[in-house]
């Protein structure tokens, strides 16, 4: 009888702690759609032992209240740098230190100490990139680095363009081609850009999310989107080119952060320090076709990354490359009630 006890209580001490083997082996991440390598993945499940489960969100708007909500279970997510802030301020990250992980020291000295996560307390370096104007020039053979592109078309144009479905980049590229600035609060300037958005809307099909694929098989022939998902659609389609808007356009990053709400924070650092190790770095970028931020990756990437427009910023447009900012409240109520008429 004792033997069968004694059996009864291994075995359950077994069960237990293979469930907790189970959840200690599960990472969650919460991050844009199409922006993951599924090499990297799975290098970082064989090495680790860790089974990652990635789920898709198109805006770092749709991020925010979906993380805000609560409930969701995500240990990771990939906002962008002023999302990162807006995180932070609102208690909703984890002060997980990526700062003191072995890999830190790959990071390039200018994304060591960025103004939105100070010393990298909270965030690591995922991918950095512009935002430009995505036309195929099959269809049009003007200048295309200008906003005109999206905010004023030309006739060959109309009909056919897509925006992306994210808010704080189109603000900042028509507040910049009005000759404003990002997170301006000046009312004029914002009425300006509220005027040109409402002009321009007729001839865009769509707030798009699928360029890379769309694209590239003529649903449209003309978009503001981001250079990387640019890069990709040209090596689809070669008379895809992307332009750098003279007016101003924004560069931006995005960062890997722990999620205060995690369940698996120690799979989750791990994770952190493997993507600032420069041949996974390499993976990350090889696939969406954006910078990293890490150093030393560059010799583990595409060959052609090295030399490509949608990478390689020409010298005549680097000085109009603006990073941008977190809005204040105030910016950011009036961005909001702009695009929410836009979108409606």
């Amino acid at each position: 009888m004792k033997k069968k006890i004694m059996l009864v209580v291994v075995t359950a001490v077994c069960v237990a702690f293979s469930g907790m083997a189970l959840a200690a082996g599960e990472l969650n991440f919460y991050n844009w759609g199409n922006y993951t390598n599924p090499e990297l993945v799975k290098k970082f499940e064989a090495k680790h032992g860790i089974k990652i489960t990635i789920t898709d969100y198109d805006s770092n708007s749709t991020m925010l209240a979906k993380v805000k909500a609560g409930g969701h279970g995500f240990d990771m997510a990939c906002p962008s740098a002023n999302y990162v802030k807006i995180m932070r301020e609102e208690g909703l990250l984890l002060e997980a230190r990526p700062d003191q992980l072995e890999n830190f020291k790959n990071v390039a000295p200018e994304w060591r100490d960025p103004n939105w996560d100070p010393g990298r307390r909270y965030s690591a370096p995922w991918q950095w990139g512009t935002v430009g104007m995505v036309v195929d020039t099959e269809f049009y053979k003007g200048d295309i680095n200008t906003s005109s592109i999206v905010f004023d078309p030309p006739t060959e144009l109309q009909g056919k363009i897509s925006m992306p479905p994210e808010m704080g980049d189109v603000m900042a590229l028509v507040l910049m081609y009005v000759g404003s600035e990002p997170c301006t609060t000046d009312k004029a300037a914002l009425k300006k850009a509220r005027d040109v958005l409402m002009a321009a809307k007729p001839h865009w099909v769509s707030f798009d999310y699928g360029l890379t694929e769309k694209m590239p098989r003529g649903d449209y022939n003309a978009a503001a989107y981001w250079n990387g998902a640019a890069f990709r659609a040209r090596l689809a389609k070669p008379s895809i080119r992307f332009g750098y808007p003279r007016e101003g356009y924004p560069v931006w990053m995005d960062s890997v952060v722990i999620l205060k709400s995690a369940k698996n924070v120690e799979n989750a650092k791990l994770f952190m320090n493997f993507i600032m190790e420069p041949e996974n770095a390499a993976l990350i970028s090889s696939f969406a076709r954006y910078a990293n931020g890490i150093t030393g990756s560059e010799k583990y990437m595409p060959e052609d990354m090295s030399t490509a427009v949608e990478i390689v910023v020409p010298d005549e447009f680097k000085n109009a490359g603006v990073f941008v900012p977190a809005c204040s409240k105030e910016a950011n109520d009036y961005n909001t009630a702009i695009w929410t008429e836009l979108t409606k």
